[in-house]
């Protein structure tokens, strides 16, 4: 094999790697030469410290990721073990954006490397970081009433992202986009043609065009994908009947929910704590459906649809659908991987208490437990912990004028191992 082809892939090996990538302390030839596609896809994990506005920890989040395992179930083990880099501890400018599982107080989103975390309006002040390197910018603050509900999208040909907010279903208020990365940060009206629907999901950005739920009328069940073109700023929907949560799924829009599911939002309405109602509510015995559609055609609104029942099997290579550690109350469905395992992730996390996050194969019907390892014990309460898949850092968004090339100290927690500590209080 020709040397000076192992010396080339060899350098972009090493220049691929995070340190580098963080500070760019490469040359312009070779910066050219190291992409997206260079850096294999992880799971990225933000971790949120909840508190009172007096307290030190209020709305504090940290920034891990961990390697994301494709096709895992060719181990003998029943669980795996993936260790979690640290990236970053983040309170910019003593902002606080506490976490919440409502919506209307809180949105996050994910788009092609960058966080865009937007909190409740006294808290208002939306924001898109860099999770690997802490680098971040301050958006424009709008007065919303009560809460304008917010998503966050990347344009892949023009290369721009765009925060899109939309406003409160009753009173008054109007729905604007902010384009981010062009110099002129400023929020902009926009026509939405739906009406006032109730928002209920995240936003998901597939190919450059944003999705998220909605239901057309308080209380219908009338529910509705709303399908917003980051390009051409165009609204589009998708009548689907039913409360969901939305993924990419092989580039391709797709839909999954429990048989059992409710509608998780509508829950908080009415001054329900979610995981009491889950606790006392949800049969985690019970034998369970989960389905996906996947939408194989846009224009005529086509989907493949498909089920699959819960059991409680060993195999050789995982357990298949489920195991006795998956409680569905304590999950979150993160997404799905390229090679389209479906990736649930616990929704909280406790000192010295593992983490796991779990990979079902819709083919293989097989669900593998990976035990994440490595977020450290310096987390005094229970925190609460959004999972993203296929988390590419992109080089480019470093280049971005309104990202701040400082960031908080990045000090690292102390590792805790759980293991090693438990053989410790063995022996005492």
């Amino acid at each position: 094999m020709n040397s000076s082809f192992i010396k080339t892939n060899l350098i972009k090996e090493i220049l691929s790697s995070n340190s580098v990538a963080r500070f760019r302390c490469v040359s312009k030839r070779w910066a050219s030469s190291m992409t997206r596609s260079s850096a294999k896809p992880r799971l990225l994990f933000a971790i949120a410290e909840n508190g009172d506005d007096s307290a030190e920890t209020c709305g504090v989040w940290s920034f891990f990721s961990s390697p994301q395992f494709e096709n895992p179930y060719e181990k003998s083990s029943s669980t795996l073990v993936a260790a979690a880099e640290f990236h970053v501890k983040f309170s910019p400018e003593n902002l606080r954006i506490n976490y919440y599982g409502d919506i209307k107080y809180f949105s996050i989103g994910y788009a092609s490397g960058l966080i865009y975390i937007y909190g409740c309006r006294y808290q208002a002040r939306p924001l898109i970081c860099n999770p690997n390197t802490g680098r971040y910018a301050i958006l424009p603050n709008r007065y919303t009433y009560r809460k304008a509900y917010s998503f966050f999208g990347f344009d892949p040909i023009d290369k721009q992202y765009k925060a899109l907010s939309i406003r409160y279903p009753s009173g008054p208020g109007r729905n604007k986009i902010l384009t981010f990365g062009d110099g002129d940060l400023t929020w902009r009206k926009i026509k939405f043609p739906l009406g006032r629907p109730e928002i209920k999901s995240d936003g998901i950005c597939i190919n450059g065009v944003l999705y998220f739920l909605g239901e057309i009328g308080e209380g219908s069940c009338d529910y509705v994908i709303v399908c917003f073109d980051v390009r051409s700023e165009k609204f589009t929907c998708i009548y689907v009947g039913r409360f969901c949560r939305l993924i990419n799924y092989k580039g391709k829009l797709a839909v999954i929910y429990w048989e059992d599911d409710v509608d998780i939002y509508e829950i908080c309405v009415y001054g329900k704590d979610l995981d009491e109602y889950l606790e006392e509510n949800l049969d985690v015995d019970a034998t369970n459906e989960l389905h996906l559609w996947v939408l194989e055609d846009v224009e005529k609104k086509k989907w493949s649809k498909y089920a699959y029942t819960s059991k409680y099997t060993w195999s050789k290579y995982a357990y298949t659908w489920t195991d006795d550690t998956f409680f569905r109350r304590h999950l979150s469905i993160a997404g799905a991987t390229a090679s389209v395992e479906i990736v649930f992730s616990m929704r909280k996390y406790t000192s010295k208490q593992p983490f796991y996050v779990f990979y079902f194969n819709p083919e293989r019907n097989t669900l593998q437990r990976v035990e994440i390892q490595g977020f450290g014990e310096a987390f005094k309460e229970t925190c609460s912990v959004r999972t993203f898949v296929n988390h590419v850092e992109d080089l480019d968004v470093n280049d971005l004028k309104q990202l701040k090339s400082v960031h908080p100290p990045l000090v690292e927690p102390e590792y805790y191992d759980r293991f090693e500590s438990e053989s410790e209080s063995e022996l005492d």
